[in-house]
């Protein structure tokens, strides 16, 4: 499905040179960015905008006036994103997950892709403008915008919802659609989201996906040790005694990071640069079974047939 995904990104993001960001026109460059996207933004009622966010690298500057009292919606369709909230809390979403923010917690944030890639939409709400010239359907369902906060951020923290098929009912609808249609689509589904939150109890103290900023910085810097040797095979315990965290806590923020646990996403990257290899040079299938670590040449070549469903052999033949 990764794969899937990067091609989805890629198609849209076609014609978007590096270091660009396409704004509804054409794509002009950020400075000292590397990676580059797509953001379309659209403004659905007072106090209302929504924007589609498609972005392909591993960190975006994110910048916006600090508004204690607005409020950020945020749904991750592909990949991941994070970025650090104040008071040393780091957060990140996975494919249906969905967040809500005071607006000051990330006004000058960097956006973080840890597939290296993400779309997603983001909604920002004033709730006061809103509450001032409610559309018909919220005031009949008895929608207060400024309850959004009081109820989902209290103490001014984010809050999150983990990925349901109510919220994918809500989402999925909204990507892939002409464009007469979008302004139409949103209107109606930003209501219904509402709606939806409207009905929601408050999230429990603290979500599963956020995490102190220090202890997402430790697990960054092991996933770059282990993507740097991927021929070496570290335990968790060796790991973490090497970076000073407790094991079960490494874990945890590398499968919030990183949407997989350490071991499959090392499989996953090995297998991947094990296909490139294969397409890429004229390494033999020994050879590139023990650069990705493995010592018998039949046990990686299982690992790749379940992965890619051919063996490695057929994979070259097929790929070059």
């Amino acid at each position: 499905m990764k794969d899937d995904w990067i091609k989805a990104i890629e198609q849209t993001l076609e014609g978007i040179p590096q270091g660009c960001l396409a704004e509804g026109g054409p794509p002009h460059p950020i400075p000292h960015w590397t990676g580059r996207g797509r953001m379309e933004t659209f403004s659905l009622f007072p106090g209302l905008t929504l924007s589609h966010l498609c972005f392909q690298g591993e960190e975006f500057p994110h910048h916006h006036d600090a508004q204690q009292a607005a409020l950020e919606i945020t749904h991750c369709r592909r990949g991941r994103v994070g970025w650090a909230m104040k008071e040393g809390l780091t957060l990140y979403l996975g494919p249906g997950d969905l967040s809500l923010h005071p607006m000051d917690c990330c006004a000058h944030s960097l956006l973080r892709f840890p597939l290296s890639y993400y779309e997603g939409f983001s909604l920002s709400l004033d709730p006061e403008v809103l509450a001032s010239s409610l559309p018909p359907a919220l005031a009949q369902g008895g929608f207060v915008p400024q309850r959004l906060l009081q109820v989902f951020c209290p103490q001014g923290r984010p809050a999150t919802l983990t990925a349901r098929a109510e919220l994918d009912h809500i989402f999925l609808p909204l990507y892939d659609l002409p464009p007469t249609l979008r302004l139409p689509y949103y209107t109606l589904k930003a209501q219904e989201l509402f709606l939806y939150l409207s009905r929601q109890e408050a999230p429990g103290e603290k979500p599963s996906n956020q995490y102190l900023s220090q202890q997402v910085e430790t697990v960054r810097a092991i996933h770059d040790q282990l993507m740097a040797h991927p021929h070496q095979r570290p335990t968790i315990e060796a790991l973490a005694k090497e970076h000073h965290m407790n094991t079960s806590t490494l874990k945890a923020v590398f499968k919030a990071v990183y949407g997989q646990p350490i071991a499959a996403h090392m499989k996953h990257h090995r297998m991947q640069q094990a296909a490139r290899l294969l397409r890429e040079t004229d390494l033999s299938v020994g050879e590139i079974a023990q650069q990705m670590g493995y010592e018998n040449q039949s046990k990686f070549s299982k690992v790749f047939r379940d992965t890619f469903q051919t063996l490695p052999t057929e994979y070259r033949k097929q790929k070059t």
